[in-house]
């Protein structure tokens, strides 16, 4: 029986070379951000140390359900990065590869920026 030698997958099933750069690069971004974002989360009651009593009741009924949205889009932008990186290394991959690597930071943005708006600051 004979053995077929030739490629007859194409070139968009080859070996992509340096695809680990975007999700390495979108990792040193994403890691410390959500790490900046969680601690500003945790550390943001305390700017309502000296609020009266209508101020503090105000702020804490909006910053409870505000605060629930950092771990969840935390762990959103934790499963953009992973989905970067467990992607198959292959041609045809690349383009989502770098598109997952640049949406993980930016979903830790969008997370604090939502975290921001939602609360009712003093």
């Amino acid at each position: 029986m004979p053995t077929i030698t030739s490629d007859t997958r194409g070139t968009r099933e080859t070996r992509a070379t340096g695809t680990w750069i975007p999700p390495l690069l979108s990792t040193l971004a994403t890691l410390p951000l959500g790490y900046l974002a969680l601690v500003y989360a945790l550390l943001s009651p305390m700017v309502c140390d000296s609020c009266d009593r209508e101020e503090s009741r105000r702020f804490t009924e909006s910053f409870m359900p505000a605060f629930w949205t950092v771990p969840g889009g935390l762990i959103l932008s934790l499963a953009v990065l992973v989905t970067a990186w467990v992607l198959p290394r292959r041609v045809r991959h690349t383009r989502r590869r770098i598109r997952f690597a640049a949406a993980a930071p930016l979903t830790v943005v969008a997370t604090w920026l939502l975290f921001v708006a939602l609360v009712d600051w003093p």
